[in-house]
């Protein structure tokens, strides 16, 4: 039982982890390895050489129109991100909305990020 939860103290997400300039997105957005499809979600993943995974997110107003809503989905990305970080390769993954999310509930939504992290684990 301490073991998880001293793994679980260690997984932290920091700033390193994160994608932050525009020259970073562009880099994964113009030569993607793999775009991963979900119903409501995409992800384009490309490797790095920063020695650890990174991730960003381009949610736009248009397709989540509220910020809470917004803010909903890159607290679950981030939290399901750090998480499974130590079982990543360096990798840059960015997650994008591909259709609007008023169809879609919070289980399915958290479910979707789930699988796109799981095909990154796998390759």
């Amino acid at each position: 039982m301490s073991n998880t939860v001293s793994a679980a103290a260690n997984a932290r997400f920091t700033k390193e982890q994160r994608l932050l300039t525009p020259a970073a997105f562009r880099e994964v957005f113009d030569a993607p390895e793999r775009k991963l499809h979900q119903s409501h979600l995409m992800a384009f993943v490309r490797t790095n050489d920063h020695g650890q995974p990174r991730v960003g997110m381009a949610i736009t107003k248009r397709k989540v129109p509220t910020a809470v809503a917004r803010n909903l989905i890159k607290r679950q990305i981030r939290e399901h991100f750090r998480v499974k970080a130590h079982s990543l390769e360096n990798k840059d993954i960015v997650f994008i909305v591909k259709k609007s999310i008023k169809d879609i509930d919070n289980k399915e939504l958290k479910n979707q990020i789930i699988n796109i992290i799981k095909k990154v684990e796998k390759k």
